[in-house]
C-alpha cells in the first residue's frame, strides 16, 4: 500500500477534477455541489477559493490565462482579471455539467448528467475555443473520466453506472471503434475520474471503492492505491515534475465520514504524468 498525504484538509461535499496548471504552478480542483473552484500551490502552500454562481463540474486552465468552467447551464470563461462570461450556454432543466477534459488539440470535452442520474440524460460534447459545440456521445448516464493516450490516438472514457472504462480510436476530434478497456467488479465501486500517465497507463478513481487503480495499456490491473475514505472521485499528476498523484474525495452521502473525506490527497512520487494542454479559448 502506497502512503498518501493530505495536501489540503477540507470538507468538500463533492471534491472533483484535480488538474495541474503548469503555467501557474498550481493544482486546480473543485467542489461540484459546494460551487467552489480551489487552487493550491504545493511549493508555497498558497490556496485560493472562487465561489461560482452554479454547480461547477470542472475547471481547466486556458491558454491565455484564466479558466474554462463546465457549469450547470453550459461552459463559461473566467478571464485573467477574474471577470466571467459565457462561452456556450445550453441550460437543460434537471441537468448539470460534470467532469471535463482538454484534448490534445485544445478543445474541451465536457460531460453532463442529470441530477437524478437517469440513464440517457447526459452527454459528452466537444467545445472549441470559439464556442462551437458538438455532441460526441449522447445517451450517457453519468459522464465522467476522459483522457487521451500519450500519442493522442486513443481516448479513454467512463460512464460511471456501466462500471466500465471504454476506449475509442481518436483522430482529429473524432472518436470511433468504442470497446471495453477495463471492467470494475461489483464489489469494487464505480469508476469515476481518470488520468493517463507518461507510460500510457490509465489511473482510475473508484467511487465507493476507496481506491485508485492503475491499468496497463493492455487493460491489465497493475497497481492499487488503497485509501481510507470510500468516495474517491478523481486523480491527476501534478507538481513541478508531474510525479505526484493528487486525488480528490467526497463527503456527500456518507453517514460517518472519515476525517479525510472531502480533502485533497496526494501520493508523492507515484509515477510520471503527461503535460496537460490548456483550453484554446
Amino acid at each position: 500500500m502506497t502512503a498518501y498525504e493530505v495536501a489540503v484538509r477540507a470538507e468538500a461535499t463533492l471534491g472533483e477534477g484535480p488538474t495541474w496548471d503548469a503555467g501557474a504552478g498550481r493544482l486546480i480542483w473543485i467542489d461540484i455541489l459546494g460551487a467552489r473552484v480551489h487552487t493550491y500551490d504545493p511549493v508555497t502552500g498558497r490556496r485560493t477559493v472562487r465561489v461560482t454562481d452554479q454547480h461547477v463540474g470542472a475547471a481547466k486552465p486556458r491558454a491565455g490565462g484564466g479558466l474554462v468552467l463546465n457549469l450547470r447551464d453550459g461552459v463559461g470563461l473566467v478571464d485573467p482579471d477574474g471577470a466571467f462570461r459565457w462561452l456556450h450556454r445550453e441550460p437543460v432543466p434537471g441537468r448539470r455539467g460534470n467532469d471535463a477534459a482538454v484534448a490534445p488539440d485544445g478543445s474541451l470535452w465536457a460531460g453532463t448528467m442529470r441530477y437524478d442520474e437517469a440513464p440517457g440524460g447526459g452527454t459528452l460534447s466537444r467545445i472549441t475555443g470559439d464556442g462551437s459545440a458538438e455532441v460526441v456521445l449522447g445517451d450517457v448516464a453519468v459522464s465522467n473520466g476522459t483522457g487521451w493516450s500519450p500519442d493522442g490516438r486513443l481516448m479513454y472514457y467512463i460512464d460511471s453506472p456501466t462500471r466500465q472504462v471504454d476506449v475509442f480510436h481518436h483522430d482529429n476530434g473524432r472518436i470511433t471503434d468504442r470497446r471495453r478497456f477495463a471492467q470494475i467488479e461489483e464489489d469494487a465501486g464505480f469508476p469515476d475520474g481518470l488520468t493517463v500517465d507518461a507510460d500510457g497507463c490509465v489511473w482510475v478513481a473508484l467511487w465507493d471503492g476507496a481506491a485508485v487503480r492503475r491499468y496497463t495499456p493492455d487493460g491489465e490491473l497493475e497497481r492499487v492505491i488503497e485509501l481510507p475514505t470510500p468516495r474517491v472521485t478523481a486523480c491527476a499528476f501534478g507538481g513541478p515534475e508531474l510525479t505526484d498523484l493528487y486525488i480528490t474525495t467526497a463527503r456527500v452521502g456518507l453517514t460517518s465520514p472519515h476525517p479525510v473525506a472531502g480533502s485533497l490527497l496526494v501520493v508523492p512520487g507515484a509515477g510520471k504524468g503527461l503535460p496537460q494542454p490548456a483550453f484554446a479559448g
